[in-house]
């Protein structure tokens, strides 16, 4: 369980450098879990329907989250 919670701060301080990047293009961002090796989210505001979300997804902040938590799997958006 400590791990899991280690796991989960650094996931959220991830998340927290990522989020003045889609605040400045209207958007956001929700950790919702980490579960099974894989990061749960919600992108929120005009992040929801950009038409680069994979793009944001993959290749921020997959990459991100993966240099903190390699065991990371991948990113999941649960849409709202």
């Amino acid at each position: 369980m400590e791990k899991n919670n280690n796991v989960e701060k650094s996931i959220l301080e991830v998340l927290e450098s990522i989020r003045p990047f889609l605040n400045a293009d209207g958007g956001d961002i929700e950790f919702v879990k980490y579960e099974d090796d894989y990061l749960y989210i919600k992108l929120l505001g005009a992040c929801a329907g950009c038409s680069f979300i994979d793009y944001t997804i993959e290749d921020n902040i997959y990459e991100s989250v993966k240099e903190v938590v390699p065991e990371c799997k991948g990113v999941i958006n649960l849409e709202i």
